[in-house]
């Protein structure tokens, strides 16, 4: 019999060894986060109360602890979803023990506190996913992720919250760490806009031609009610001469007779404010000013047919640069060019934007919001437009922007758009090839 309670009791503090060690593992964490997804986010230091399951037979841990939060999009609009990533950098406690813990025994979960101009609290999970932990080391490094929803316009604040760690080995435990002082420090900060309401103004005639002199009729609908209204002849991108102002009606309409004496003139626009803006003006309008010919003369016409927005690719797939297990890093290569070609000859510019998928493979899978680029994009000489590339930074599953040209009197050409592609892989993902699919989109 005292053999029998010997080995009972020494199978009992094996059991509570094993118990303890896998409680102290929540301090660390899990699976090495990823690469930050904005420039703007910065590691903060706070303290954190942990406490180990009562089995364990182990006290709090009452310690610093260093996070990082990133985001998809740093400059979101309103309605649009954010995804966040929570990243335990530094742990609160190393392992205390000599006994290594095993792989792919915890589960991390948290929360990410927002403040500023919306308030509220993030859900956010990780994988079931770390390395080894040997006995007496530190804890690796693990994130979690989730997504808000933005509903206010202005500066969001971000804050790393409570988390827990659910381990399963032996037994299934939870261990939650609280914040000591919350709020946390702020780690990141997204500025969020308005939704920018789309421009629905329009402009009819009457008629699209008449000798020099001639009143047009002009109707215009959707402008904004009881405002003033400029309501001009176009020669080209230029202003003519022959222009007037009339006051909208309560419903943002106004009929306007224009009298249109200059033969340069091939279009009217109407606008509000003092100069033309796209975003609140209507037009062009075709008109044609009909100068009768001369005896013994002919009249010869030529006409210039609108053509369409289209895009291409110079191919369809895109091989990155390998990295190794235990180490991570960049995974880098270049994406096939993309040829826009703009030939609609009117005022609306265009945007071309890009997301992408999870990266999967065999051993798992690679966040898509692991995924930067840095995009390029030149005009072809003597397009009329000029094109902007779109911001470094994370593509995402939300999207991001590749390269865009803006409104104008007249837009179109051709252009070239490039991106070098970065993706972050994490130091212990499994051996193997991952695959996401990027999808861009032209409009």
């Amino acid at each position: 019999m005292a053999l029998t309670r010997s080995r009972a009791a020494a199978r009992r503090r094996r059991w509570t060894a094993v118990l303890g060690a896998t409680a102290l593992a929540v301090a660390g964490g899990a699976l090495a986060a990823p690469a930050g997804a904005t420039t703007t986010s910065q590691p903060v230091e706070f303290q954190t109360r942990c406490v180990p399951p009562p089995i364990a037979g182990i006290p709090p841990i009452t310690g610093s602890t260093t996070a990082e939060i990133t985001v998809d999009k740093a400059s979101p609009k309103v309605g649009e979803t954010v995804t966040v990533t929570y990243t335990i950098t530094k742990p609160a406690a190393s392992n205390p023990v000599d006994l290594a813990l095993p792989a792919d025994i915890m589960t991390p979960s948290g929360k990410v506190v927002l403040g500023g101009a919306q308030s509220g609290a993030v859900t956010v999970n990780g994988p079931k996913k770390n390395p080894p932990v040997p006995g007496k080391g530190s804890f690796p490094a693990f994130s979690m992720t989730g997504t808000f929803t933005v509903t206010q316009a202005g500066s969001i604040t971000l804050s790393p919250g409570d988390y827990n760690i659910h381990t399963s080995y032996l037994m299934e435990l939870d261990t939650p760490c609280t914040v000591l002082t919350p709020p946390a420090p702020v780690s990141e900060t997204v500025v969020a806009s308005p939704v920018t309401s789309p421009n629905t103004r329009a402009l009819a005639l009457d008629t699209a031609s008449g000798d020099p002199g001639v009143r047009v009729t002009v109707n215009g609908s959707k402008f904004t009610p009881l405002t003033e209204v400029t309501v001009v002849g176009r020669a080209g991108a230029a202003e003519t001469a022959d222009r007037m102002t009339v006051t909208t009606d309560s419903e943002g309409s106004f009929a306007a007779r224009l009298k249109v004496n200059d033969v340069a003139t091939t279009g009217i626009v109407a606008y509000e404010g003092a100069a033309w803006d796209p975003e609140k003006g209507a037009g062009p309008a075709a008109y044609k000013v009909v100068v009768p010919a001369p005896p013994n003369s002919q009249t010869i016409t030529a006409a210039v047919t609108a053509g369409e927005l289209s895009m291409t690719q110079a191919g369809d797939a895109v091989q990155l640069s390998s990295v190794d297990f235990g180490q991570g890093g960049a995974a880098t290569g270049d994406l096939r060019t993309v040829t826009v070609k703009d030939f609609r000859g009117g005022p609306a510019g265009w945007s071309l934007t890009g997301k992408v998928t999870d990266f999967t493979g065999t051993g798992g899978s690679i966040g898509a919001g692991n995924l930067s680029w840095t995009p390029a994009c030149t005009a072809k000489a003597g397009s009329p437009s000029a094109c902007a590339a779109g911001s470094s930074g994370p593509v995402g599953s939300g999207g991001a922007t590749l390269a865009s040209t803006p409104n104008g009197a007249l837009t179109g050409g051709e252009f070239t758009i490039d991106a070098g592609l970065s993706l972050d892989v994490p130091a212990f993902t499994a051996p193997g090839s991952y695959a996401g699919v990027l999808t861009l989109t032209l409009s």
